[in-house]
């Protein structure tokens, strides 16, 4: 079987994107947890799935690299947008896309692309943790130390750990223990957050099922909310990544967060099944 690709970033996050609106992947899972190998496949953190939608203008399906199906994905969401404006599948500058966080809607801004990431949740149960309520500065356990931890859902679990210095903080050390830890009962991205100033914070994060990774969209939205609930940022704040920068906006009129931020294609392929 012929599998055409494209492979995509958003600010270093990488991913492939496969049209299946007229043929999906036949035992999906296995092989792309196979193309996701940098040395053995294609490589990339997630890939990102094509599909008709009944409900919106299209479905994006989106599956870590360890094969694993998830809810959401930020840079992909842009990435997606790009892919279907590139080609023309869509003269919408505004679309709507069907995700398993439910329907997203990415824009045109420029060369960038602006998406409206929805409502974060705060409700810890709904997140999902164990814990009831809010989860603000919580105690975790995690090897030798003890975290204060925040959590937010958008549309997919984040914990977010303020720290001195996120450049210098061990995060393939303490990421995965925190991922997996029973605290989070479907696992949990983890987000390592330092900030510089009212307007602007830096942030390292260790994605579900892919590792560290150079960014994360939804993760730098968690991380917006997070600090905003702590009070050290306002509405509007640049979150620094490793492969670049995300404008956030918590928008007090609508309770939404909105993201602004790149979509780069890099390459298309084909490759044999």
């Amino acid at each position: 079987m012929k599998l055409t690709f494209t492979k995509m970033h958003g600010l270093g996050n990488d991913f492939i994107v496969l049209d299946c609106r007229t043929k999906d992947v036949p035992n999906v899972s296995r092989v792309l947890k196979r193309l996701s190998d940098r040395r053995l496949g294609v490589g990339f953190d997630q890939a990102l799935l094509l599909k008709r939608s009944k409900t919106a203008d299209f479905r994006m399906d989106i599956y870590n690299s360890d094969g694993g199906r998830v809810e959401m994905c930020g840079n992909g969401i842009r990435c997606m947008a790009n892919y279907i404006w590139k080609r023309k599948l869509s003269k919408k500058p505004r679309l709507a896309i069907e995700t398993l966080a439910g329907i997203i809607r990415p824009e045109k801004d420029g060369d960038l692309v602006r998406v409206d990431m929805g409502e974060p949740v705060l409700e810890g149960r709904l997140i999902p943790t164990v814990a009831e309520g809010k989860v603000i500065d919580h105690q975790l356990q995690a090897g030798d130390r003890v975290f204060s931890i925040t959590c937010v859902s958008m549309g997919n679990p984040h914990c977010v750990i303020f720290v001195d210095d996120a450049e210098a903080f061990p995060v393939a050390a303490y990421g995965p223990m925190i991922e997996t830890d029973g605290f989070f009962p479907k696992r949990t991205n983890v987000e390592f957050v330092h900030v510089i100033n009212k307007n602007r914070i830096r942030m390292r994060v260790w994605e579900r099922g892919s590792g560290e990774t150079p960014a994360c969209g939804t993760g730098a939205c968690a991380a917006a909310v997070a600090s905003n609930l702590k009070g050290f940022v306002g509405n509007s704040v640049n979150v620094v990544l490793d492969g670049g920068v995300l404008k956030i906006e918590w928008s007090r009129k609508d309770n939404r967060v909105y993201m602004t931020g790149p979509a780069v294609e890099v390459y298309s392929g084909e490759l044999t099944l």
